[in-house]
Formats: structure tokens, C-alpha cells, sequence
């Protein structure tokens, strides 16, 4: 089920700054979540697992069934939405998952991702938007007029954009010692421009939903370009100092300002 994938040069050296005990796996089949009975397979090639759980109370009760069992004792990695390359600390040592999917897709942007991983891996912070909200989960779907489904996706953006703020300056200083890795980000960044251009417009003639618009936006976060409106204001020191709280604030005021329109 996983093949441990080779790193060399600057990922390597990279994998030794940030995350230097961290193994990568290629995984053999495609998944959002790991089942279980797949995760186990983790352990012949780990030292030990100590799997997270969440305290339930902070789901309200609509919320998508992924996010129960997440919130479980159920062992489980990864979760819709988290794209190609995936980490947790989980396992003993940390462990970054490439998913099929990004067969085909040029190494350089494979490395990024993986540096990605490993970066956040040694920033220590939640592996989960459940482990950065909290109880505030519950209040930010009370807050905004969203399915369970778009406020999961929004939650998610939200968390995106908290850790890109914590990423950003590292991938920055890339650009003397690691100057492929730092390449491939500021590539990265130059293919969401276009989609960021007239965003804020599309959302409010209806022509993309708020909870699409906050994934690509919040993805931008962790690249040095321009964010456009409503999002910037997430872009803030002041989220480095108040968290989920100021991502709940927000979106109360950016859907209040919504509804005046």
C-alpha cells in the first residue's frame, strides 16, 4: 500500500531542516480518508501510531459525516478536500502520503507540495481545521448561511489561510539555499493569479460560491500576491494573535456586509 519515496537534494536537505525524522510514502491506491483497516497497513512500516481524536461537541449536529469520524477514536488520515500530498504525526515517525492522482504532474510541483508537508510538519501545528476551531467550529456555522457541506469547505479555506501565514516567510527564504523549491512556489502562485482575477465580482453576481472563492482565495494566502476582497482581511497579523476566533468574526461581518449588498 506505500512505497517510500526517495527524496535528494534540496528536498532532502529540506526534510533535514524542518521535519527531519519524517518518512514519504507513495501511496498505492487514490483515498480522501484512509479507512482503518488501510491505515493499519501504516504500522508495518512505522515504529507506532497514537491516533487524534476530537471532542464531538464541537460539531454541531448537521455536520458532514466525515467530520465525525475524524472527530472519533477512529484512526483515520486525511479528509475530502486535502488534495494530493497529505502528513500526519500520528504515526512515530511523522509520515507524508502522495496520493496517484498526481501522476502526470510535473516533479517541481510535486516537490513543493512535499516541502509543503514537511514544512507544516515542523511547524507543529493541528493536522485539522477541528484541531485549529475547536468549539469555535460550532459557532462558525452558526454564523454563516451555508450547507454543512460549503461551511466543511469553508472551514477548511479558513485553516488554509491561518497556516499559508505561518508558511509564506519560510518559502520566501527559500530563494538563496533552496532556489528550485522557491521557484516552484513562486510558479504556484503565478497560476492561481488568474483565477483570483475578478473573483470578488464573481461571487457576487452568483457565478462562483462563497465557499469555492475562500478555498482558491485562502490558498493564495501562502504565496507573496495579491488576495482580492473579502479575503485579504485575512491576510493580518491580527490572525496570527486571535486564531479561529478572528476567522469567526470575519466571516460574520463578510456575510453581514453580504446581505446589505
Amino acid at each position: 500500500m506505500f512505497d517510500e519515496r526517495t527524496l535528494s537534494g534540496e528536498l532532502d536537505e529540506l526534510r533535514r531542516s524542518h521535519a527531519p525524522s519524517a518518512l514519504v510514502f507513495d501511496a498505492r491506491g487514490d483515498f480522501e480518508t484512509l479507512p482503518p483497516s488501510v491505515v493499519e497497513n501504516l504500522l508495518a512500516v512505522t515504529d507506532g501510531v497514537e491516533p487524534l481524536s476530537y471532542d464531538e461537541s464541537w460539531l454541531p449536529e448537521d455536520a458532514p459525516e466525515t467530520l465525525y469520524r475524524i472527530a472519533g477514536n477512529e484512526f483515520t488520515i486525511g479528509a475530502p478536500g486535502d488534495g494530493g500530498v497529505v502528513w500526519t504525526r500520528q504515526t512515530t515517525p511523522p509520515v507524508v502520503l502522495v496520493k496517484p492522482r498526481l501522476e502526470g504532474s510535473p516533479e517541481g510541483f510535486i516537490d513543493f507540495l512535499i516541502a509543503e508537508a514537511l514544512v507544516e510538519i515542523g511547524l507543529g501545528g493541528p493536522e485539522h481545521f477541528l484541531g485549529f476551531f475547536e468549539d469555535d467550529y460550532r459557532e462558525l456555522a452558526e454564523a454563516v448561511p451555508l450547507s454543512p457541506a460549503d461551511t466543511y469547505q469553508l472551514a477548511a479555506a479558513l485553516f488554509t489561510a491561518s497556516v499559508g501565514r505561518s508558511t509564506r516567510p519560510i518559502f520566501a527564504g527559500w530563494a538563496d539555499e533552496l532556489p528550485a523549491l522557491h521557484a516552484e512556489w513562486v510558479d504556484a502562485g503565478e497560476r492561481l493569479e488568474p483565477g483570483l482575477s475578478g473573483l470578488s465580482g464573481d461571487v457576487a453576481l452568483g457565478r462562483t460560491s462563497f465557499s469555492d472563492a475562500a478555498e482558491l482565495a485562502c490558498s493564495a494566502v501562502k504565496h507573496d500576491i495579491e488576495i482580492p476582497t473579502p479575503f485579504v482581511a485575512l491576510d493580518s497579523p491580527a490572525y496570527d494573535r486571535h486564531g479561529a476566533a478572528f476567522a469567526v468574526r470575519w466571516a460574520e461581518k463578510t456575510f453581514e456586509a453580504l446581505e446589505t449588498e
